[in-house]
């Protein structure tokens, strides 16, 4: 049964839309635990825009599950990992001005942009994942950068605009997903899952987890943190069950 690790990102979004200190992530990812989700996910972000120094601090302390820090590869987030010992790292590209991150590592070009940051996390005893385009040629150099687990980016599937782009989107990520599983490596997805969309993602079966964030906290302004994430959870669990029927 695929993981879910539920990004408390945006409770921090809405918090900075006022400058105030409501509502906390660190509440929500209390409620994110107690409502049954196996993680829970932040991304610290080099201008603090959605989580901050604080926040971290405090979900490491209080998250009893899995946490999972997202972050790029910079010595200064690096630095900052080491010291908080998140239980994995997934390492994205990130621009300062994009409202989310746009797309995955294309490690075929951006090898120096993490083997170092992989090489210093792997030895901090740090499970480390990348953030990537479902690629034959990104799972290769993830095996060999030494990553522990590659997150496949679900974007290009989620945004399709057709019946026919749909499907080659889903099989472009099912064939990364069995290729990387081959490889030895851990295999997640995440990137505009919603509701409606994650189930065939789902139900693929190397998926180990799936990281969903800006879908849960949106149907939780309308029934509840709680009922939302255990929503998200159904959905999983029914696309698990259709394949191993």
């Amino acid at each position: 049964m695929s993981r879910l690790s539920v990004n408390i990102d945006h409770v921090g979004t809405i918090r900075q839309a006022r400058g105030e200190k409501y509502p906390d992530p660190v509440h929500a990812a209390v409620i994110v635990e107690q409502s049954g989700a196996d993680g829970v996910t932040v991304h610290l972000r080099k201008d603090r825009r959605h989580i901050n120094d604080r926040d971290l601090y405090l979900v490491r302390e209080i998250v009893a599950s899995h946490l999972t820090l997202e972050m790029f590869s910079s010595q200064e987030m690096v630095d900052i990992a080491l010291q908080v010992k998140p239980d994995m790292v997934t390492l994205v590209p990130e621009r300062p001005e994009e409202s989310t991150t746009e797309r995955g590592f294309d490690l075929t070009q951006e090898a120096q942009e993490v083997e170092p940051a992989i090489e210093q996390l792997t030895e901090g005893g740090i499970i480390v994942s990348l953030f990537v385009d479902p690629t034959e040629e990104n799972m290769k150099a993830a095996a060999a950068f030494g990553a522990d687990y590659v997150e496949l980016n679900t974007n290009y599937y989620a945004i399709s605009k057709s019946f026919e782009e749909e499907v080659d989107a889903l099989r472009t990520v099912e064939k990364a997903a069995h290729l990387a599983s081959k490889m030895k490596l851990g295999v997640a997805a995440g990137h505009a899952l919603n509701y409606r969309n994650v189930r065939n993602i789902a139900a693929i079966e190397p998926i180990e987890e799936l990281s969903i964030g800006h879908s849960i906290i949106a149907r939780a302004i309308f029934v509840g943190l709680e009922r939302a994430v255990r929503e998200m959870m159904e959905e999983i669990r029914r696309a698990r069950r259709a394949i191993n029927v």
